[in-house]
C-alpha cells in the first residue's frame, strides 16, 4: 500500500479558478478573492498599522490554518512590503494537509497578476515540499514562511512559537468540520502571544462559541461581498476552566532572549558555521566568522561533491523528520547557486545491494510518497543510472550532488558577515557578559553570543569538552571522466557513492576509518573505494579505464566527519555541566520528576556540530534552528525533534542512568 501525501485534487471552473474535489469547496470567492482576503484577514487583524509600528529589528508572526493557494500569505507579504521599515521581518506559519502541486500553484497564482513579483519568488522556492515542517526563506531573509504539511491536529501541537495574528481559513465548517474543532482552537490559544488577534470568514455560531471557550473574545462584524457577517477577535488569556498546557521541561526551555547588541561570533567556517552565520546575518546580526584556514570549507565541507543523501526510517523517528525537513531546506537554498558547477538535481539512486536493504527499501517505499522516493526494479534502475547496475533500489528524484564549498561561500558572502581567516581559537573566556576567543594569550574576537561550529574540534573548549563527539576519517577518490563514463546520469549509492562528473571529474567515496588521525590519502583506501565502486557498478568501473593507470597516481582527499552516539546532530544552547548535574540531581532517583528550577545556561553559548556524513542536509536547517532560539522565533522543526538534537540530552541521560 503506497503512502500518499496527496497533493490537493483540483477542478478548474470556466474562469480558471480552482475548486477542491475532496471538500467540494472553492479556494477563494467568485467575486474577488483578493478583496475578501484583504478585508477579512488583513484589515480585521489591523496589519497595516501593526506593520508600520514595527521597529527596525522587530517582527510580526502570523499563523494560518489552511495555506491553500498561498493567497493570504502573498497579500500579507505585499502589505508588509508597503508598510514595514527596512530591517523589520515577517514570519508566516501555515498548516496545510493537501498542498497544491507546483504546476497547480503556478496556475492558481497566475489569476493575480498584481501579486506576480512575490508569487514568482514563492514559486521559485516551492520545491521539495514534503510531510512535516518546511522552512522557506524569501526576500533575502526578510520574510520567512514555515509550512506545516499534514493534519493540523498532528502538526500544530509540535509547533514551538508565539503567534501575533491568526488567519482561520480552512474550507467552510460544513464542508471540512475537522478544521473547526475545540481541540484545534485550544492549540491556537496555546500558541497565541499576549494580545494576539484572530479573524475568519465564517460567522457560524458554534465556531464563535468554541473560540470564546478557548480564551478568544470573538465578535461578529459586517462581511464583504456575499458574506453578511464574519468573525474577528483577540486573545484574552488562557481560560480558567481548561487545563493549562504543559510547559517545556526546564532543560529544554528557551534561554532568556538577549537584550543587548546583536553581535555573534561563529567559530568554524564549514557547512554548520557558514549556515549559522548566514541565518543570523539575515536577521540583522553582525557576525564574525572565525576560521583557522585561509578560507571557508577547507575540511570535511571541502569535498568536490557531496550527495543529498536521505537515509530515512519508515517509523517517523526524530532523525527521519529532521532529514525530510532539512533536505527540503537545503534543496531550496541550492536554487540560488549555479546548476552544473555548484550543484545538479540529477537524482540519487540507492541500490538494494542485499536482502536486508531490499526489505528496508520496501518499507520506505510504502511509507513515503513517490515525489520523495520511488522503488525501481533492476531494469528501471539501470535505465535511470545510465550504466549497468546489478540491483533495483530507491530513486530520489529531487536529490543530487552539491559542491559544498560553493554553498559555504554563498552563505558567507552576506554583508553582515566578516570572515576572520587564519584565526584558530583555542580557549573561550567569559568576561563582563562577553565571550572572548583566545589563541593562547592573544584575543582574537569577542561578542555577547558565540556559536561553536568546528565539528569535533569544539571539544578543546572547557565549556563543551564533555560533549560525546567522535571523529571518523573519510577518504574520497577523484576519477577523471572518460567518454564512456559520461553515461552516468544520476548519483548511485550502495555502501559508498559515485556521482556524475563535475568539471570533468567523478567523486567516489567515502571510506570510514574510526582509528586513524592521519589525513594523508592512502592507496589502501583508494583500493577500498574502487572495491565499493565494483559493488555499485562493475560496468562503470570498466568505463573509467582505472586499470590503465597505477593506483599510486590516484588523487583524493581525506577529512574527519564528526558524529554523536545517537547519530543526531548537537544543536542548541549549552548549560554549565557541573551546575546542571547538581540542579537536577533528583532525576537520578526518579526520572519522571521535573524540578521547577531554571536551567543553568552558559548565557550566549551555543553549538552546531555532530552532523556526520549528513551535513549538507542537516547543517543549514540547524543554522535556522539556532537563529530561531537566539531571536525567540518560531522553531523550524517540531519541538520533539529540536529536543532530540539538544546538547542537554546527554547530561540528562547520564543523570537518569545514575552516572
Amino acid at each position: 500500500m503506497k503512502a500518499e501525501m496527496p497533493h490537493a485534487q483540483l477542478d478548474w471552473d470556466d474562469h480558471g479558478r480552482p475548486r477542491s474535489r475532496v471538500f467540494d469547496d472553492v479556494y477563494f470567492s467568485d467575486q474577488s478573492g483578493l478583496e475578501e482576503t484583504r478585508y477579512v484577514f488583513l484589515e480585521q487583524n489591523r496589519l497595516a498599522e501593526r506593520f508600520a509600528a514595527l521597529p527596525a529589528d522587530g517582527r510580526l508572526v502570523i499563523g494560518e490554518t489552511g495555506f491553500g493557494t498561498g493567497l493570504n500569505f502573498l497579500c500579507a507579504w505585499q502589505l508588509f512590503e508597503q508598510h514595514a521599515v527596512a530591517g523589520a521581518r515577517l514570519h508566516f506559519v501555515s498548516v496545510e494537509k493537501y498542498p497544491l502541486a507546483p504546476a497547480d500553484l503556478r496556475r492558481a497564482l497566475a489569476l493575480w497578476p498584481q501579486l506576480k513579483p512575490l508569487a514568482d519568488q514563492l514559486l521559485k522556492q516551492y520545491v521539495a515540499i514534503h510531510q512535516g515542517f518546511q522552512r522557506i526563506t524569501l526576500a533575502e531573509g526578510r520574510v520567512t514562511l514555515t509550512l506545516l504539511i499534514g493534519d493540523a491536529l498532528e502538526q500544530l501541537p509540535q509547533l514551538d512559537a508565539q503567534i501575533d495574528a491568526w488567519f482561520l481559513d480552512g474550507f467552510a465548517p460544513a464542508k471540512n468540520p475537522d478544521m473547526w474543532t475545540a481541540e484545534l482552537f485550544v492549540e491556537l490559544a496555546r500558541l497565541a502571544a499576549p494580545g494576539s488577534t484572530i479573524s475568519t470568514f465564517t460567522s457560524t455560531g458554534w465556531v464563535r462559541r468554541l473560540l470564546n471557550a478557548a480564551g478568544f473574545k470573538m465578535k461578529r462584524t459586517p462581511g464583504i461581498g456575499h458574506k453578511w457577517e464574519i468573525l474577528r477577535g483577540e486573545f484574552l488569556g488562557w481560560p480558567a476552566e481548561v487545563a493549562a498546557p504543559i510547559p517545556a521541561k526546564p532543560w529544554f526551555a528557551r534561554p532568556a532572549p538577549l537584550r543587548g547588541e546583536r553581535r555573534a561570533l561563529v567559530i568554524g567556517a564549514g557547512l554548520a558555521g557558514c549556515a549559522t552565520a548566514s541565518s543570523l546575518a539575515a536577521r540583522g546580526w553582525q557576525v564574525s566568522l572565525l576560521e583557522r584556514h585561509a578560507s571557508v570549507a577547507q575540511e570535511a565541507s571541502g569535498n568536490p561533491q557531496g550527495v543529498l543523501y536521505l537515509k530515512l526510517s519508515a517509523h517517523g523517528t526524530a532523525l527521519s523528520q529532521l532529514i525530510v525537513s532539512g533536505f527540503g531546506y537545503t534543496r531550496r537554498l541550492l536554487e540560488s547557486l549555479q546548476r552544473g558547477s555548484d550543484w545538479d538535481d540529477c537524482g540519487v539512486l540507492q541500490l538494494a545491494f542485499n536482502a536486508k536493504e531490499a526489505e528496508r527499501h520496501g518499507q520506505l517505499a510504502a511509507a513515503f510518497p513517490e515525489d520523495l522516493l520511488q522503488w525501481l526494479e533492476q531494469p528501471q534502475a539501470q535505465a535511470r543510472a545510465g550504466v549497468g547496475v546489478a540491483h533495483g533500489g530507491l530513486f530520489y528524484p529531487e536529490g543530487g550532488w552539491v559542491h559544498p564549498p560553493a554553498l559555504c561561500q554563498a552563505q558567507a558572502m552576506h554583508a553582515n558577515i566578516e570572515l576572520l581567516s587564519h584565526q584558530e581559537a583555542l580557549e573561550l573566556r567569559n568576561v563582563a557578559d562577553h565571550w572572548q576567543a583566545f589563541d593562547g594569550e592573544r584575543l582574537l574576537a569577542s561578542a555577547p553570543v558565540v556559536i561553536l561550529a568546528g565539528a569535533a574540534e569544539i571539544k578543546r573548549f572547557a565549556q563543551s569538552a564533555e560533549l560525546p563527539l567522535k571523529r571518523i576519517r573519510g577518504q574520497i577518490t577523484r576519477l577523471a571522466e572518460t567518454a564512456d563514463s559520461r553515461a552516468l546520469a544520476t548519483v548511485v549509492c550502495a555502501e559508498g557513492y559515485v556521482a556524475p562528473a563535475r568539471l570533468g571529474e567523478h567523486t567516489l567515496g567515502a571510506s570510514f576509518d574510526f582509528n586513524s588521525d592521519d589525513l594523508t590519502p592512502t592507496t589502501a583506501e583508494h583500493q577500498g573505494n574502487l572495491a565499493m565502486l565494483e559493488e555499485i557498478s562493475s560496468d562503470l568501473l570498466t568505463r573509467l579505464n582505472i586499470n590503465e593507470q597505477p593506483l599510486e597516481n590516484l588523487e583524493g582527499r581525506a577529512a574527519f566527519r564528526c558524529t554523536s552516539p545517537d547519530y543526531l546532530p548537537i544543536v542548541g544552547p549549552l548549560a554549565d555541566l557541573q551546575t546542571f548535574n547538581q540542579t537536577y540531581a533528583a532525576l537520578s532517583k526518579d526520572a519522571r520528576q521535573v524540578p521547577d528550577i531554571a536551567c543553568p545556561w552558559l548565557d550566549g553559548l551555543y553549538v552546531n556540530s555532530g552532523h556526520g556524513s549528513r551535513g549538507l542536509i542537516t547543517a543549514p536547517l540547524s543554522g535556522e534552528l539556532l537563529a530561531a532560539w537566539l531571536d525567540n522565533e518560531p522553531l523550524p522543526l517540531p519541538r520533539s525533534v529540536a529536543e532530540a538534537c539538544h546538547p542537554n540530552r546527554f547530561a540528562l541521560r547520564q543523570l537518569i542512568r545514575g552516572k
